[in-house]
């Protein structure tokens, strides 16, 4: 199936962050994808095009902070974040072509974390999280940049409660079909963080659990990157097939 791209604004506060929007020919399901921290919207292209192929409308874009808004990378806190995805949630439902019933909200790292609390503020469907990060709820309006390092690292080699996260909380009323993959050998989001939204998901319609042998975090061989994208286009295949039958979703 052939698709196109378009480069566009999305309006977000007092300022406009950057975006692509990635569609075929059809009227189809929509897909939003989220870089993770210190990432853009480039990172996730490729990956946007293979999706649309299947017969989604994608939408990539840059968090406040990142790419050329980086100058702003310091102040940049989650709250700012979740608003950027929040407005391109509602810009890529608003498109004429996107069933607002059938979004899939795809997230790496930082924006894996981010990704569980918007699906407690919007309605999604399906999830796919690589790598999902974990942060203190405490710290949700100190800006990213001044969060203490190791105090994360101690936090997420915890074993948490799901009412003890906002994240973890989310992930526990998620009645949507998910997607988790870890990197085997990740030292930033170790195992135990995989474990904590394992154990939250409890309602979910499906689980699918993957790991990338002897992958690091920000999949710096080309072929760790590829199997994601293979397991992320297999994931999305069979969920597009189970889509033809009526979501018992609600809308939130």
């Amino acid at each position: 199936m052939a698709t196109r791209h378009r480069l566009i604004q999305i309006p977000s506060g007092d300022r406009t962050i950057a975006g692509t929007l990635v569609a075929p020919d059809t009227v189809v399901p929509g897909v939003m994808l989220v870089h993770g921290w210190d990432g853009s919207q480039d990172q996730y292209l490729a990956r946007a095009h293979a999706l649309a192929a299947l017969g989604c409308i994608c939408l990539t874009f840059d968090l406040r902070g990142h790419a050329r808004d980086k100058a702003h990378r310091d102040t940049v806190t989650r709250e700012d974040n979740l608003n950027d995805m929040l407005a391109a949630y509602d810009l890529l439902t608003g498109h004429p072509a996107v069933d607002a019933s059938a979004v899939a909200v795809v997230g790496s790292s930082y924006g894996g974390y981010l990704a569980t609390v918007m699906s407690a503020l919007r309605p999604v469907r399906w999830m796919a999280l690589r790598a999902p990060a974990l942060y203190k709820d405490e710290d949700w309006l100190v800006s990213k940049q001044n969060l203490d390092r190791q105090e994360i690292a101690r936090y997420r080699a915890m074993q948490l409660p799901a009412d003890s996260n906002r994240a973890l909380a989310a992930s526990a009323i998620f009645e949507g079909d998910v997607l988790l993959v870890e990197s085997e050998l990740d030292h930033i989001v170790p195992h135990p963080v995989i474990e904590n939204y394992r154990a939250a998901f409890l309602r979910t319609r499906s689980m699918t659990y993957r790991v990338i042998q002897e992958a690091d975090h920000s999949l710096s061989k080309p072929e760790w990157s590829e199997a994601y994208t293979t397991m992320l286009v297999k994931w999305m295949t069979e969920m597009l097939g189970l889509a033809k039958a009526p979501s018992p979703l609600s809308k939130k």
